[in-house]
């Protein structure tokens, strides 16, 4: 069974690598998710820091499971995790 979250938003800050890396992953795995700009839109900003305790991106929500400032390789593993 795969799990079909509602919502996936990503919130990226546009000059991040570890963002990009995000974006390409999450693209590569074929996953329907929102990317959000938190440089461009000063309330995404905002509600990242609220989810996520720090303002550091990449920070990934998963129907509010949120999984912040973080590389590929722990991408992964959480994306494992929401799936069991």
């Amino acid at each position: 069974m795969v799990v079909k979250p509602k919502r996936i938003r990503l919130f990226i800050k546009p000059y991040c690598g570890w963002c990009h890396k995000a974006v390409h992953w999450l693209d590569e795995q074929g996953v329907d998710y929102q990317k959000v700009d938190v440089i461009a839109d000063e309330t995404a900003h905002d509600e990242m820091i609220r989810l996520s305790g720090q303002d550091l991106a990449p920070v990934l929500d998963v129907d509010g499971k949120i999984l912040a400032d973080f590389g590929p390789d722990q991408l992964a593993d959480f994306w494992k995790e929401l799936e069991k």
